[in-house]
């Protein structure tokens, strides 16, 4: 049964244009609030929908990947974002990586056109009382932010996120890089990424210098930290550690990390390189690179100065400085259920980063099932919940039902599943396409029961 009730959706990032498409597409109106350009983060750099603020990446293409296989069960449900993707998708070895431009673009062109949905450009300060999905994400607004501290009598918590730099593509001296993909699993010819090699004379000089340069004073967060640590929080989730904090773990951290040379070989000495710093396509344009895994709050004179010790980046130009911002995040194992409702009020959902759920993909994922479960709700049919075979059921289980002095931000993987019922099974790589192919069928079956093609 329809309705003309509609909707509120509060944010216009990855969760909330995916929640906000889902909804309209069962007949629902929606109002989405986005507070930019009227307010802005410190982090974006346009008001599109859906920006991509850290890297251009929605990570693991491949169908045996965690990543990938979320991407292709999110294929499955049709989502709108993951089709807008594909559609954008830039040269990134076995990733989906997208020109985030003409991404955010096309999405906000679906979002603004569609005559269900109403955009609304102001901050909303205030949690509705009708149906509402709660997608401000991790730089989620003071007003908001508090008003969220009421919903389950707990308070938020924080951690701290930090983004690479973007270099032009003119600016890199060909002439010391080199093209290549890791062990050659590109879609270019002469390979997707361009490679900055460093020697171990080299990559020492750099990292001395790395340790020992200024950084931007944290200021206001210097609390959220202190809290943090009192909660038993991580300050930063591993996955965006910031490379200056990396590389004080050890001298060769970042050769093990972010820097491995693992899969490159030197066209120019048919060697190994010791180290190497990948640059990833950042644009369709090939004009814009960002500088992989280099998440960094150094200042931005420092950055320039320190950066260009690589072999390749001397003169480079830099269209987008990294640097550090606060993220914040509730704590889902108390106050949602599975289905990203709120334990104390089925009608509030919420979706995307603010859940503890990590990645490009996991937010859109969260944004669909949060838009699906509000418009069955006011359509009066029961809310989904995946399997917990599938990988976004697994997910939102995960999130929601982890015990709390365990909890932080989760990404996709396979360890979040149910155990496979055969021991039989030989091989990392086996037991990821194993996994994958039990989810896609669990996924099939479910959605076919459900007839979910009918709601669209």
């Amino acid at each position: 049964m329809k309705t003309h009730a509609h909707i509120t959706v509060i944010g216009g990032g990855l969760a909330g244009s995916e929640a906000a498409w889902q909804i309209a597409r069962r007949g629902i109106p929606v109002h989405l609030y986005e507070m930019r350009p009227e307010k802005s983060t410190g982090a974006h750099a346009t008001d599109y929908l859906a920006e991509l603020v850290c890297s251009n990446s929605l990570g693991s293409a491949m169908p045996d990947r965690a990543s990938g296989l979320l991407k292709e069960e999110l294929r499955r449900m049709n989502s709108l974002l993951i089709a807008c993707a594909d559609r954008t998708a830039v040269p990134a070895g076995g990733a989906l990586a997208v020109d985030r431009d003409a991404f955010a673009r096309e999405i906000t062109g679906h979002i603004s056109r569609h005559p269900l949905i109403t955009l609304i450009r102001r901050e909303m300060q205030f949690i509705p009382d009708s149906p509402t999905i709660i997608a401000s994400g991790p730089l989620t607004s003071d007003p908001l932010a508090e008003a969220l501290t009421h919903v389950g009598g707990e308070d938020h918590l924080f951690f701290f996120d930090a983004i690479s730099p973007i270099v032009s593509a003119d600016s890199i001296d060909m002439s010391k890089a080199f093209r290549a993909s890791r062990r050659g699993r590109g879609e270019t010819e002469e390979g997707d990424y361009v490679n900055c090699p460093l020697n171990r004379e080299t990559y020492e000089r750099f990292v001395d210098a790395l340790i020992r340069a200024d950084r931007i004073p944290l200021h206001t967060f210097e609390l959220a930290m202190e809290q943090g640590v009192r909660a038993g929080m991580h300050t930063f989730f591993e996955g965006c550690l910031p490379i200056e904090i990396l590389a004080g773990r050890g001298k060769e951290s970042l050769a093990f990390g972010p820097m491995r040379p693992i899969g490159l070989v030197d066209p120019r000495t048919n060697h190994r390189p010791y180290a190497v710093l990948q640059l990833r396509q950042d644009n369709l344009a090939a004009s814009l690179y960002n500088m992989v895994g280099f998440q960094t709050n150094l200042r931005f004179p420092e950055q320039k100065r320190v950066f260009g010790l690589i072999p390749g980046l001397e003169q480079a130009e830099y269209v987008r400085f990294g640097q550090m911002h606060r993220n914040t995040f509730i704590a889902s194992p108390l106050l949602l259920h599975p289905t990203l409702q709120f334990r104390s009020r089925d009608d509030l959902f919420c979706a995307g980063q603010l859940t503890g759920v990590e990645g490009y993909a996991g937010n859109i994922a969260t944004g669909l099932l949060a838009g699906i479960n509000a418009a069955r709700l006011v359509q009066r049919s029961p809310p989904l919940s995946l399997p917990r075979d599938t990988m976004l059921g697994a997910l939102c289980a995960y999130v929601t039902q982890c015990p709390m002095k365990d909890f932080q931000p989760m990404k996709a993987n396979f360890g979040i599943m149910p155990p496979l019922d055969s021991i039989h099974i030989k091989g990392k790589r086996a037991r990821a396409s194993a996994y994958a192919e039990r989810s896609l069928e669990k996924l099939d079956a479910y959605l076919k029961e459900i007839h979910y093609d009918r709601e669209i």
